[in-house]
């Protein structure tokens, strides 16, 4: 049976096995409808254009696991940010981790979604926030069709969360291939601030493949600081659809490190509501073998005197392929906007590919925007330079590759997170460039 079949015809008993409020079913069988309507994306669609999941969709994925599987702090501790005291929403198999999370209802809530969409204290955020941002394309509807967990987090106004919070998403192997669906939602307050980290991490050989949906709602003059750390094994895919909504004065920052996994696609998408707005869309992408990293990125500017800010690094080893499509869209009435896309790529193998399509699509005549690419590879001449003065090729290339990429690092608000993405990066490049392992 094709995955499409298979998810289609468990929706009923997956749906009476579950608790939601009635506007919520309604919300599901829409979507459900509408994936039926659209199927998976493939090759023909425009944004599909260079990716195909067709490898990852062959597999006969367990989709609903009915047990939470105990695993020891020690064996997942090295993925945690553990140099930090921080508030953690752990799942193992698309199920929460009691026992390795640390949640809080006290001044704000960082809990589950399973009880938000339940529990009817909840409902009028739910009935406010819940998929009204979220597009209704294939993906994102399998997802909201299927949710049942994933991270709350709801900040009221005027609230600075004093910890950073993680949320990690493992899979165990208890199934022979695996499909997990975490959905996320995130509100933030009037003036409020927040930091989040996300991570993804098989702890198998298995198959897994993870389709997620997180939505974003930063009030006035919000503050937002989200890092994805996407470093998992080469037999697990991910489909990250992130959907952030700003308010006036607000500031937002999605910092993306794509490292590993075999298929990656994250789609990225900001939507400005007010003025003197700021999104920040930051990643770094190094990848080899036959890894695929696709970044889909859009910036909706609807009102005057916001600004957007995009830099994005790749390289790109061995047989390795990175897409790069970005989207700046200036309404007629956003007037005095100040726009810059990056996109920066270093084919260190000839037989890497990189596909970069930035785009601006501009109805107002008062603006400030540019976008650029570049495609190459590294300075033979900087090279030839470091190993006259005594450094080794391998660890000169790597230190060429490092600096390339540290403009991104710089912008990183959180020390231990910094030092976190700066060791993965030396031991992607493999090679140790006086950092402590």
């Amino acid at each position: 049976m094709e995955l499409q079949d298979k998810l289609l015809s468990s929706y009923v008993a997956f749906e009476n096995n579950i608790d939601v409020n009635s506007d919520v079913h309604e919300i599901r069988s829409e979507a459900l409808q509408n994936f039926e309507k659209v199927g998976f994306p493939t090759k023909k669609l425009e944004a599909w254009k260079y990716t195909s999941l067709n490898p990852v969709l062959k597999q006969d994925y367990s989709l609903f696991p009915n047990k939470v599987e105990a695993i020891e702090l020690a064996e997942v501790k090295k993925y945690f940010i553990h140099e930090i005291d921080a508030y953690k929403i752990v799942f193992i198999n698309g199920k929460y981790s009691s026992f390795l999370s640390q949640t809080t209802h006290e001044h704000y809530d960082v809990c589950l979604m399973s009880s938000a969409l339940t529990n009817p204290k909840y409902k009028a955020v739910i009935y406010k926030y819940f998929n009204k941002i979220a597009k209704k394309d294939n993906l994102t509807s399998l997802n909201t069709a299927f949710a049942t967990e994933g991270a709350y987090i709801n900040i009221p106004k005027n609230t600075e969360v004093k910890k950073p919070i993680q949320i990690l998403n493992f899979t165990t192997g208890s199934q022979a291939a695996t499909m997990l669906q975490p959905r996320n939602l995130i509100v933030v307050g009037e003036n409020s601030q927040v930091q989040i980290i996300e991570r993804h991490q098989s702890l198998t050989e298995n198959p897994v493949l993870s389709n997620v949906v997180t939505e974003i709602y930063a009030d006035k003059a919000a503050n937002v600081d989200y890092y994805k750390i996407q470093n998992d094994a080469t037999t697990a895919s991910l489909v990250d659809n992130s959907y952030i909504e700003q308010q006036s004065n607000s500031v937002v920052s999605v910092h993306t490190f794509s490292f590993g996994g075999n298929i990656t696609r994250n789609n990225l998408n900001f939507y400005q509501k007010g003025q003197h707005i700021d999104s920040i869309l930051k990643g770094i992408t190094i990848i080899e073998g036959k890894q695929h990293v696709d970044h889909h990125t859009l910036v909706h500017h609807i009102e005057p005197n916001c600004e957007s800010h995009q830099d994005y690094k790749g390289i790109f080893d061995e047989r390795s392929t990175g897409v790069f499509n970005g989207k700046v869209i200036v309404e007629k009435e956003a007037q005095k906007t100040n726009a810059y896309q990056q996109n920066n790529n270093v084919l260190v193998s000839d037989k890497a590919t990189i596909n970069a399509k930035p785009q601006l699509e501009i109805f107002a005549d008062d603006v400030k925007c540019s976008h650029g690419c570049t495609i190459g590879q590294l300075d033979e001449d900087a090279l030839f330079y470091m190993q006259q003065r005594g450094i080794p090729k391998k660890e000169g290339k790597a230190l060429l590759m490092y600096a390339f990429a540290n403009t991104v690092l710089e912008s990183v608000k959180i020390p231990e997170v910094k030092q976190r993405i700066t060791k993965l990066i030396a031991k992607k490049l493999g090679v140790n460039l006086g950092f402590d392992f």
